[in-house]
């Protein structure tokens, strides 16, 4: 299947790719994405996902204000501008901890400096790994992946070029998401989830109104959104009615009220985030090392061929399409990499242990690379692969003595590094498989990503000085969630009181539906993940079901409605973005209408149904046409 696939600008056409417009656009875009994704992602504990926002933005300055056609161009664009939700997301997720700390007293607050580095230093080592790992991730298992929002982006230029109906599936779907999204988010005028509490099972079911996540779910297809909604039900339906039942009057740590108590105040979402979210962990780390045990040959003789590129070896192409960065440069510029881990005060550790941060980061950017190739970076929990690496960081460093603040200092700096290159690895994925679907050049997509990334990572410290000394990380303006959970299980496994019982009830889960024949890395993502994604990401692949039985055309089957949903994806990422920078701007408040509208259950089910209703619609319109 791979070997027949045709990209849209054929190996043999060379056309503008790398210009100063989509350089200079993309490094601007680059910054922005990353300073509002940073304040997102601290707010509410998600980022956006940047790639589509990006291609859209560049499409419109350079198809339709700069009359140029260049489709290659625009993709330069969102594939430098990408860059910096990711960088962003990593950052977030770990390094905050270092300002609470400061914040109690226990350690200074980092430097510009530092954070800039550790930045730098993860998201080069994203960029890097995923130049070996290519061929086998998007080539050799294009058709397998389906990388869903990397296929979006594409669409989604392919639709601006090609215009037509093409063009109007997208754009439609863009304004309907842009809408939506507004109304629900920006106005507040619609409550973004609609949630019924099921007190007889001492649970409570709930599913998210956003279309992207619908869009998800159609574009991954009825097979990854069941396994992801079945681990939301083993959440949900099994383990937050079992504690609940069983629980009692006992008090589990990491809470310090009784199980009883904590779900009569709380509800069942105060269980999920105290005892769940352990269990998603463990399971998300166990199902991430046996996908990576699975995919572990391929991978290997992947690295192998592209190594063997450095003698010239005649098994690779040189096609325009094939070709990636010199291996001789990547190898050259990770074993720099490693020493300047070693050399740098901000990342306390040997060389032995920047040799070991440099072998874990490879493998979690693997991993994280499948991850994306299944349920897209939005959904992407590399938070959980994080909370592997610290788990193993910590008690390494105690085993060792390294107990004080020292200690804390070190595993959050080694967490921060991997978890920024799983975070790159796994964005520069979506890019390369956008690439390949238009016919880019990796080559030049790689540079990109590196020039993304120095630019996020210059930007991404004075963005993060400023949130804290405005709001403060882990406050009601600026939660952190995240980082915060970072910050308790290393103090979790200083202090000899984490909930291994918790971590490892995950890590079974996961091993016994790997047992039953099924891919448990959905299944772990839909169970560390909350029950109302997933439960929406599933109704968009009941509609993908549907959809393909009725349609006669089995080779036309989805057209239409992956289109619309690419519109859907970009219109919401597009507002998205848009609503993080009117939050530090301080407009979100002057809009917020829910003092004024009231808002409940109703409501949001109807615009889950619309949603739906307009994506079945759209994907059966043309069901006739052959």
């Amino acid at each position: 299947m791979n070997e027949e696939f045709k990209p849209y600008i054929p190996a043999d056409k060379i056309t503008s790719e790398m210009t100063p417009t989509s350089f200079i656009m993309g490094i601007i875009l680059a910054v922005v994405f990353g300073a509002a994704n940073a304040y997102l992602g601290l707010k509410v504990g998600m980022t956006v996902s940047a790639s589509i926002p990006a291609a859209v933005i560049s499409m419109a300055v350079i198809r339709v204000i700069m009359k140029k056609d260049s489709i290659l161009e625009s993709n330069m664009v969102q594939t430098i501008g990408s860059a910096g939700e990711s960088l962003a997301a990593g950052a977030i997720f770990t390094m905050p901890a270092l300002f609470i700390w400061a914040r109690e007293g226990v350690m200074d607050t980092p430097s510009l400096v530092t954070i800039t580095v550790i930045a730098l230093f993860g998201g080069l080592l994203g960029v890097f790994f995923m130049v070996p790992l290519r061929s086998a991730l998007i080539v050799q298992e294009h058709g397998v992946l389906p990388y869903p929002e990397g296929t979006a982006c594409a669409e989604v230029l392919l639709a601006g070029e090609e215009g037509g109906a093409s063009a109007k599936s997208v754009f439609v779907g863009m304004g309907l998401g842009a809408l939506i999204k507004f109304v629900v988010d920006g106005l507040c005028a619609i409550q973004g989830v609609f949630t019924v509490k099921l007190d007889a099972l001492k649970t409570e079911f709930s599913a998210e109104v956003y279309p992207a996540l619908i869009s998800v779910g159609y574009i991954c297809g009825p097979k990854i959104a069941s396994y992801m909604f079945a681990g939301g039900i083993i959440g949900w339906f099994v383990l937050i009615p079992a504690i609940v039942t069983f629980g009692g009057d006992i008090v589990l740590y990491p809470a310090d009220v009784s199980v009883a108590e904590l779900y009569a105040t709380s509800g069942a979402a105060a269980i999920w985030s105290n005892y769940i979210k352990y269990i998603g962990a463990g399971a998300v780390a166990s199902a991430g090392i046996i996908s990576l045990i699975k995919t572990l040959p391929l991978i290997v003789r992947t690295f192998i061929d592209a190594v063997k590129g450095i003698k010239g070896s005649s098994s690779q192409s040189n096609e325009r399409t094939s070709l990636d960065l010199d291996m001789r440069f990547v190898l050259a510029a990770i074993a720099v990499l490693i020493v300047a881990i070693w050399l740098f005060p901000g990342i306390p550790v040997t060389f032995l242990g920047a040799i070991i941060i440099v072998i874990f980061g490879f493998f979690f950017s693997a991993v994280s690379s499948r991850m994306v190739g299944l349920v897209g970076s939005s959904n992407n929990p590399v938070s959980g692969m994080t909370i592997a690496t610290l788990l193993i960081a910590t008690i390494c460093l105690k085993v060792a003595g390294d107990t004080g603040v020292h200690g804390m200092q070190g595993a959050i700096a080694i967490g921060s590094v991997i978890c920024i290159a799983a975070c790159m690895a796994g964005d520069t994925s979506q890019d390369l498989k956008t690439g390949y679907i238009l016919g880019a050049t990796p080559k030049k997509q790689q540079i990109g990503e590196i020039a993304g990334t120095i630019a996020a990572a210059l930007a991404i410290g004075g963005v993060m000085i400023l949130l804290d000394t405005a709001y403060g990380f882990g406050t009601d303006q600026l939660a952190a969630p995240q980082a915060t959970m970072m910050k308790m299980i290393i103090e979790g496994v200083m202090e000899g009181n984490l909930p291994w019982g918790l971590i490892f009830v995950g890590v079974f889960i996961s091993i016994a539906v790997e047992i039953l024949g099924i891919a448990s890395l959905p299944v772990s993502i839909g169970l560390y993940l909350p029950l109302e994604l997933s439960a929406t990401i599933m109704l968009g692949g009941c509609i993908r079901k549907i959809v393909d039985k009725k349609r006669e055309n089995a080779g036309d089957e989805a057209g239409s409605g992956v289109l619309f949903c690419s519109g859907l994806i970009a219109g919401e990422g597009l507002v998205g973005i848009l609503l993080a920078l009117f939050a530090v701007l301080g407009i979100s408040d002057a809009i917020n209408l829910s003092s004024v509208i009231p808002t409940g259950n109703i409501p949001a089910l109807i615009l889950i149904v619309v949603i739906a209703a307009l994506v079945y619609k759209t994907a059966m319109g043309n069901k006739n046409e052959k």
